[in-house]
């Protein structure tokens, strides 16, 4: 699950399945475009969420 670390600059750690998810959801996203403008709006249309872990 994903961490928040809080600092100067706001950092989300991430572990393996984090990534993972985050690259199927992209490839989903993204499996009918034809060129970088349109997977531009594509992602800017969507969103991608991953868990946060609760302490």
């Amino acid at each position: 699950m994903a961490r928040i670390i809080e600092g100067k600059r706001r950092i989300i750690k991430m572990d393996v399945d984090d990534i993972l998810s985050v690259v199927r959801s992209y490839q989903q996203i993204t499996r009918k475009a034809c060129c970088y403008e349109h997977i531009r709006e594509l992602l800017k249309s969507s969103s991608i969420y991953i868990p946060e872990e609760k302490y």
